[in-house]
């Protein structure tokens, strides 16, 4: 009778709707100087790509990993009529969620950390993403479609197989893992938000891994900090005043490989 959208169609494209939608909000509070991680002026003059090319590539991204889930929707899709209908608890769903974050973390820290250390990836793939020395918001997917499949499709994939999540619960796994990515690329640092407050792994955590002196350092993304400190890439850093104004990630230790 009502026109009616599957779980599937909206777990593939509301996270990408969300994407726009916080990013644009960050967009229009760029301006705000005093609590920008680096200035507007160095945003516009240390980046080695134009904000045209970015909404370009994370358009490419975004198709790529559209097909895919609509395919692995499809693939995986249950027989089980009553699947639809059943609610699973909040105790299993909270299990899932912890499981797909987990999973994502451990799989992209792996795999972005190999993509530094392995001199042809970085060249070829990865030093794509290293373009925005200065990050921002709707720049968080900009990637060489490749490592688009490789880090986030993939990883995202892993973590809806592996967790058990349903499609429809993934609509909301997915739009909040969205949503981190997006706040760890935001490049400011506001009052009040609440993934710097929940998170370690947030936008100055994630700042001083784009920095030079940060590139071995700090390869968790998006949710936690686990891999980093038990495998030695953490760096720690100091959250400080700029003279300019705004706010400055400054090492609180020498850069050294590792």
């Amino acid at each position: 009778m009502g026109f009616e959208v599957s779980d599937e169609l909206l777990g593939t494209f509301v996270p990408i709707l969300i994407y726009w939608v916080y990013s644009g909000v960050y967009a229009l509070l760029g301006s705000l100087e005093n609590y920008r991680l680096h200035s507007k002026k160095d945003e516009d003059e240390k980046n080695l790509v134009s904000k045209g090319t970015v909404v370009k590539g994370v358009l490419l991204q975004q198709t790529l990993q559209a097909v895919v889930a609509i395919l692995l929707f499809t693939i995986t899709g249950s027989d089980d009529g009553n699947a639809a209908g059943s609610k699973p608890s909040l105790i299993v769903l909270a299990r899932q969620f912890v499981t797909a974050m987990l999973v994502l973390d451990t799989w992209q820290y792996f795999m972005h950390r190999y993509m530094h250390h392995n001199k042809f990836l970085y060249k070829h793939i990865h030093s794509q993403h290293h373009r925005l020395v200065v990050p921002y918001a709707f720049g968080a997917l900009y990637n060489h479609p490749l490592e688009g499949l490789l880090l986030d499709t993939i990883g995202g994939a892993l973590s809806f197989l592996l967790s058990g999540m349903s499609p429809r619960a993934s609509i909301f796994f997915f739009s909040f893992a969205t949503i981190k990515t997006v706040d760890d690329h935001c490049g400011l640092w506001l009052p009040g938000n609440l993934f710097h407050l929940l998170f370690r792994n947030n936008t100055a955590y994630h700042d001083v891994h784009h920095q030079l002196y940060g590139s071995k350092y700090n390869f968790s993304q998006p949710f936690f900090v686990m891999w980093d400190r038990i495998l030695g890439t953490y760096m720690p850093y100091s959250l400080d005043k700029r003279a300019g104004g705004g706010f400055e990630a400054r090492p609180l230790k020498e850069n050294k490989d590792d």
